[in-house]
């Protein structure tokens, strides 16, 4: 340990005793018992979280985002409120559909980001969420202002699914100067969710919904006994949950499947990627167009049979059995063409939303002993199950020897000893998983009053994630390519395995694309033979010899403990504004994480990745203060004029110490206007996962930037730095260099263990009004600032590759991490990237900033009942991004691939009279690039213009209800109305895609 570490730890030491102290001396100071808020629930500052009317009750609540008692909109920070009536009046059963709806949220992990291949291992049906697209592992989400145990190995991101959308209150999204106030990961803010409480009776609420085609189905059924006792001091509520998603595949919409995909490919037409070509990188001809039809010319689901192992097929066997040439197409680029007989790109879509099933279990409980004196205790068990289909297996250039008896009749004299087979195995099975995971929670606290001017809260949270990872249709390694090299046993004239024969076989497969391994998971004489010459050819026999089934297992644990007091010094002294108010506190934390592989998946005898063995916890002890300072009130141009502070010291048992503050103020010279501002330093440890993963092994399909048509699309630097890079490993014309193959390369991924914090200065600045001549209008406008230094970032394998070659040396992180064949080992294949290594590190630096607008306005029109229209919007003015210090600015900011369009918003109009209500919804995302920033901007012609942006997205929703009698309550919707469509060759927005959405429901009180 370093000197500058033990000085840190030391400070920490003395803060957490000046925290203990204070406390101590607010207790002996205490001289009433007055009755507390035995909720202690906090309240959004958003002036559209309550009406006007509401405001005026002078009631103090506590804001969430800070643990000081104040009047609602005091607060400095911008909170953004939703409430459970707009929760049930969005349709949907999943709480993250209806969260990434809020534009700050929109880049948020839902179930149609969990789903088919698309998705990594482990992850499918999770719901996690992304304020201000900077990352899940900054996005800090709260339950009643407490955390939670996370849903994802290595993490701290919690799956929504295990919070009861039933039980929630409201919820709250707050982005400024949090981090001094709730600790690491809420670099870019905090999603707290508030649960309903003191609930007497019970209610039921029964839904499911449809889309217009009959399919994506989701139903729910929640459940919430509550009861009084001891003449209501006491409550106990039991609520249960049950929510279900059914499994939507790619081939249900028409659009998705076969020769209805559309995607965009390189145009034949333009002579730019024609050897050369010297006109230029920008002729005004669209390098790319959209086509259908396209398929991956160097593979086929029946076999691509290459016989003179030049790397193209030459055959495949039809679904008669017969042997006919392998048509080719019309080549696009390496490895794709429209047309021919190679397998449609459509086909590896596959699902487009997983199969989920959710139970959750909710208790809460407290008791009131007296006014000093609160205890309560929560308990959740949650189990999260979810399904979802990927793509099959794959090869390229497996060997199969001549005498194999599975040749097919008619082939050529081979003279290679045997033909390549390149085939996607979709006959053996999809690869799908299956994931249970299993989510306990259990809160136990004390709280009361101090006196008139303080009160404490004492809490202890335990949780645990297990989960469980079934992976199905998989392949052991070993098994295929024995059972590949087929013969005849010369005693009886019968199909068996090579191995069957020979137990001391080796597989010959010097071709082959997965890695070879000796016979491990079997014994000779169990070899079953396997045909792969033909689509459906394999026997099942042979299927059940070859399939894999594999789980992998982990386990999440989490310990917190925590104590404050807030309150006020008015019992010693007052400011002309009133009482300093302060909260002070210390809380400890230990996380743990382990992730343990399945053996034979771990010892890479299968086709998927091998994984490599996570495990690993830390610790940290922290203490906080918090200030309130209001200066001046009541007074001409000086309504309220007030600042405040909060600081938090911590002590990692990884990195050390570190120190986050913030400071605010609010000044409001009128009543009708308040303006609000917060400055911050923020920070965030690396998690169990960025410092202690195994190493892994990965694939990526990877653009090489250096490709002759990837040049133009790369900064100023790229043709140069790869022109150096190319000869120095012998290519002969880097200029003219093309990487012919279309598949995906093998790396690894893993841990590092020598990441340190990275750090956040954030700041925001905004207006409420609420105007008394418009009784019932609220607006808050802020502006946000988040800037982020020495981010730890691991950078995906094909933004690895372009990184390398996109800044002013070659000299870079990036490059170290990519491996490409030089002439001395492979002269046919020189300069190709052959593996790839990716880790988290301290290298980039993000920055975003943009204005939130928060407008409601409620009134009351007598007979025609009550309106109320609320507008949550946002303007984004930069999401940049830099990989590394001194590197170029990559701005992501209308980019569809980031859900960052320019301008969004959500706005309802809800109208009620008497027992009808009526809601109509507007969710808005403006247009969005189809290609990055960068590559509009030095390719201009890059896709013609009617097809540069994604059309924005325009979703009509309505609800309506009706309470038949005082105890049931009739409800049903429809969403996207007006049914707008996907654009062409898209699915970004998933709500597009499955069309119109229908749901109905009912909901019952005793």
């Amino acid at each position: 340990m370093n000197q500058s570490t033990s000085r840190l730890r030391a400070g920490v030491a003395r803060s957490a005793v000046v925290v203990a102290a204070l406390m101590a001396s607010a207790a002996a100071t205490a001289q009433t018992a007055a009755p507390g808020n035995s909720d202690n629930i906090p309240i959004p500052a958003d002036p559209a979280a309550q009406t006007a009317e509401d405001a005026s009750n002078g009631d103090e609540i506590v804001v969430t985002g800070t643990r000081i008692r104040r009047p609602d909109f005091e607060s400095p920070s911008p909170v953004v409120s939703v409430s459970a009536a707009a929760i049930q009046q969005a349709g949907s059963t999943n709480l993250t559909d209806i969260i990434a709806q809020v534009p700050a949220l929109q880049g948020s992990t839902t179930s149609a980001d969990t789903a088919g291949s698309g998705v990594g291992i482990g992850a499918s049906g999770l719901n996690v969420l992304n304020l201000r697209n900077l990352g899940t592992d900054r996005t800090l989400v709260l339950i009643d202002g407490r955390r939670q145990v996370a849903s994802v190995p290595g993490s701290q991101a919690i799956d929504i699914g295990t919070i009861p959308s039933d039980l929630v209150e409201r919820f709250d999204v707050l982005t400024g100067g949090v981090s001094a106030v709730y600790g690491a990961d809420a670099v870019t803010g905090v999603v707290n969710f508030v649960l309903k409480r003191n609930f007497e009776g019970i209610t039921a609420r029964a839904q499911a919904g449809i889309s217009e085609y009959g399919d994506a189905g989701k139903r729910l059924l929640a459940v919430t006994v509550g009861k009084n006792f001891a003449d209501g001091r006491g409550n106990v509520a039991l609520a249960y949950e049950y929510g279900s998603e059914s499994r939507l595949e790619s081939r249900d919409r028409a659009r998705l499947r076969g020769n209805g995909l559309v995607s965009f490919q390189r145009n034949p037409n333009d002579p730019e990627f024609r050897p050369g070509y010297t006109g230029g990188a920008s002729n005004g001809i669209p390098d790319n167009i959209p086509t259908r039809d396209v398929r991956y010319n160097d593979t086929a689901r029946e076999g691509g049979i290459d016989v003179d192992f030049d790397g193209q097929p030459d055959y495949i066997v039809n679904g008669a059995g017969q042997l006919v040439p392998f048509q080719l197409g019309t080549v696009l680029r390496p490895g794709f063409s429209q047309g021919g007989t190679g397998t449609k790109t459509a086909d590896y879509l596959n699902d487009l939303l997983p199969r989920i099933d959710r139970h959750v279990v909710n208790a809460i409980t407290h008791f009131d002993v007296s006014p000093a004196l609160t205890l309560f205790a929560e308990g959740k068990y949650a189990r999260n199950k979810s399904f979802t289909v990927g793509q099959p297996s794959f090869d390229y250039y497996l060997l199969a020897e001549d005498g194999n008896p599975y040749l097919p009749a008619g082939l050529p004299n081979l003279g290679n000893g045997g033909v390549l087979i390149t085939r996607d195995n979709f006959d053996i099975g999809q690869r799908g998983e299956t994931i249970t995971r299993e989510t306990y929670r259990a809160v136990v606290g004390a709280k009361g009053q101090i006196n008139d001017h303080g009160s404490y809260e004492l809490s202890y949270v335990f949780g645990q994630s297990d989960i469980a990872n079934r992976y199905v249709n998989n392949t052991y390694n070993d098994r295929f390519y024995a059972a590949l090299d087929a013969v005849r046993d010369p005693s009886n004239g019968q199909i068996t395995c090579r191995v069957n024969l020979q137990p001391n076989w080796t597989p010959n497969q010097p071709y082959a694309s997965r890695t070879v391994v000796n016979p491990t998971t079997f014994r000779p004489g169990e070899c079953v033979p396997l045909n792969l010459f033909g689509d459906g050819a394999p026997s099942q026999a042979a299927l059940d010899f070859v399939r894999a089934t594999t789980t992998d297992r982990s386990r999440l644990r989490q310990h917190v403990v925590s104590g404050s007091i807030s309150g006020d010094f008015g019992q010693f002294f007052k400011l002309p504004g009133g009482p300093v108010n302060f909260a002070l506190g210390a809380e400890y934390r230990k996380e743990e994480s382990r992730f343990v592989p399945d053996a034979i998946a771990a010892q890479g005898l299968t086709f998927t990745n091998s994984l490599g063995r996570e495990e690993g916890q830390f610790d940290v002890k922290e203490g906080f203060a918090e200030l309130d300072a209001p200066i001046l009130k009541d007074l001409p141009f000086a309504y309220r004029l007030s600042v405040g502070a909060a600081i938090r010291f911590s002590d990692y048992s990884t990195i050390g110490g570190t120190t986050t503050w913030k400071v605010n103020g609010t000044y409001a010279p009128v009543r009708d206007i308040v303006f609000n501002g917060t400055y911050s330093k923020a920070v965030r440890a690396p998690n169990i996962g960025e410092l202690f993963a195994g190493q892994s092994q990965t694939f990526a399909f990877i653009t090489d930037p250096c490709d002759r048509a990837e040049l133009q699309n790369g900064t100023a630097t790229r043709a140069a730095n790869c022109r150096t890079l190319l000869s120095g490993l012998g290519v002969a014309d880097p200029a003219n260099y093309v990487d012919a193959r279309s598949t995906n390369i093998s790396g690894f991924s893993g841990g590092n263990s020598q990441l340190r914090e990275e750090e956040a200065t954030t700041w925001t600045a905004g207006a409420v009004l609420q105007p008394r001549f418009i009784p019932g209008l609220s607006l808050r406008a802020d502006w946000y600032d988040i800037n982020l230094r020495g981010a730890i970032n691991t950078v995906a394998a094909n933004e690895v590759a372009r990184l390398c070659v996109d800044q002013a040396t070659l000299d870079n992180v990036f490059c170290r991490s990519i491996t490409r064949t030089n002439v001395a080992s492979n002269t046919a294949a020189v300069g190709n990237i052959t593996s790839f290594v990716v880790a988290p590190q301290n290298v980039a630096r993000f920055s975003t900033a943009g204005l939130d607008v928060n407008v409601n306005y409620a009134f009351d029109a007598g007979s025609a009942g009550r309106f109320n229209l609320r507008l949550i919007g946002n303007y984004l003015d930069k999401l940049e991004f830099i990989g590394t210090p001194g590197a170029p600015v990559t701005n992501r900011r209308q980019e569809a691939g980031y859900r960052a369009p320019k301008y969004s918003a959500n706005a309802d109009l809800t109208w009620s009279l008497e027992n009808v209500t009526v809601n109509y919804g507007v969710n808005f995302m403006d247009k969005t690039l189809r290609y990055a920033n960068l590559t509009n901007e030095n390719n201009p012609d890059v896709v013609a213009p009617e097809y540069k942006y994604i059309k924005a997205m325009w979703q009509h929703d309505i609800y309506v209800s009706v309470d038949a009698t005082d105890r049931f309550q009739f409800f049903g919707g429809v969403n996207n109305v007006f049914g707008q469509k996907a654009d062409i060759a898209d699915t970004t927005y998933i709500q597009q895609v499955i069309g119109r959405y229908m749901f109905a429901g009912a909901r019952i009180k005793m």
